[in-house]
């Protein structure tokens, strides 16, 4: 089974930068689609980034694009969530997710732990 463990995330005032990162362990990483999504209380999670097996093809949801960046290194299986210009619309508790298709447009199968950021002078 694939674990995701979560680094990152705490308090950052609006407009401030923050980077969420993600270890997976198990085999083919490589191979798979990962993803960063996010809940805020009272609210439904939503997808927030989206990154291929390859890393060539990526998909933001409208509210951050521009803002967040995700990357991914393969050769240490990392993945990444670059937040810049945060607002206090971006406090959530941010997962790391992991697919087992090379691509998909919202539906993973491994989460991470869960990682709080919370927006706010």
């Amino acid at each position: 089974q694939m674990e995701l463990v979560q680094y990152g995330g705490g308090l950052v005032q609006p407009g401030g930068s923050l980077r969420l990162s993600c270890s997976a362990s198990g085999p083919n990483f490589s191979k798979y689609a990962m993803g960063w999504l996010r809940q805020a209380p009272g609210k439904e999670r939503e997808s927030v980034a989206i990154i291929s097996a390859s890393g060539a093809s990526t998909k933001y949801a409208d509210s951050v694009k521009g803002r967040f960046t995700i990357s991914r290194t393969n050769g240490n299986n990392m993945v990444y969530l670059q937040m810049n210009d945060l607002t206090p619309g971006d406090t959530a508790v941010y997962y790391c997710a992991q697919s087992n298709l090379p691509w998909t447009t919202g539906n993973f199968d491994y989460w991470g732990q869960g990682t709080q950021v919370t927006v706010s002078s």
